[in-house]
């Protein structure tokens, strides 16, 4: 399974964050402590906003703490709302346009997790995307194809909404076609502004997810982060950056965090209708 950090709060360097944690992204990407796949080493991406009000991208496939470019950017560049990820492949191909973060105007989307089944169900899927939207989903993804499905279905103006049609409309593809795999899922979308995450799965298995308050918990390598007396700084991860559980918070199952200026409201995921 993949990992994923992301962040908003007081401005803060990328490298805060992916290297010098105790248990680092980049660690993760090595060493990942809640997962049965340990080594996430099929590629990473890093979102993260500045002046313009779309996102930068930064991906590439070789494994995060073999790219020197990365840990150069990540020295230099500071952000208010960050998102970054490494990967561990589940079916699809080890190719950029298949690294997460993926891009959609004002919007990045990355997930933890696998469709069931979904080459089973993957052009039923795809014929429901969006026509205009079809033409900017670059890779093969089912992370991908989600995206762009909870976009279709009104991501941009209420992306709670979006995100359980998308997943609601996939569920319920893989019912219709016999599909006894589990749908796991670990997701966050942002437009830069607000955060949204969602643990969710089919079989009471999702992968795991916690939050956590930068005046509550620390990061650097010393564990320490400051944050904003105006601004309360969150992290919402696959799993804790150091060894203090205390303070940080976990996710349960079928649970929606919506997250905007650090405020954090958390409330059940429900799909539409119980589907079978």
């Amino acid at each position: 399974m993949c990992r994923w950090i992301a962040y908003q709060g007081t401005p803060i360097y990328l490298d805060d964050l992916l290297f010098k944690p105790e248990n680092s992204l980049i660690n993760q990407a090595l060493h990942a402590r809640n997962s049965r796949i340990t080594v996430n080493g099929d590629g990473f991406g890093v979102g993260w906003y500045g002046e313009r009000g779309t996102p930068a991208v930064y991906r590439d496939v070789s494994p995060a703490w073999n790219d020197e470019n990365l840990r150069n950017i990540a020295e230099q560049v500071r952000t208010r709302t960050l998102f970054a990820h490494v990967r561990a492949a589940t079916g699809t191909a080890v190719a950029r346009n298949n690294c997460h973060p993926f891009r959609y105007g004002r919007w990045l989307f990355m997930h933890n997790g696998q469709i069931g089944g979904f080459d089973r169900i993957a052009r039923k899927l795809d014929f429901e995307i969006a026509p205009e939207l079809y033409r900017a989903k670059r890779g093969t993804t089912d992370s991908e194809t989600l995206f762009f499905l909870a976009v279709t279905f009104g991501l941009e103006q209420n992306p709670a909404e979006g995100l359980r049609r998308a997943v609601a409309f996939a569920r319920r593809a893989m019912i219709d076609t016999g599909i006894e795999e589990p749908f796991r899922m670990a997701a966050t979308v942002t437009d830069g502004r607000r955060i949204v995450a969602l643990r969710y799965s089919s079989d009471r298995q999702s992968p795991s997810l916690f939050y956590g308050h930068g005046n509550d918990l620390s990061v650097t390598g010393r564990l320490r982060m400051e944050a904003d007396d105006e601004e309360d700084s969150l992290l919402i991860v696959s799993e804790p950056l150091d060894g203090e559980d205390g303070h940080w918070v976990h996710v349960d199952e079928d649970c929606l965090l919506s997250v905007e200026q650090g405020r954090v409201r958390v409330e059940s995921f429900e799909l539409e209708r119980p589907l079978a």
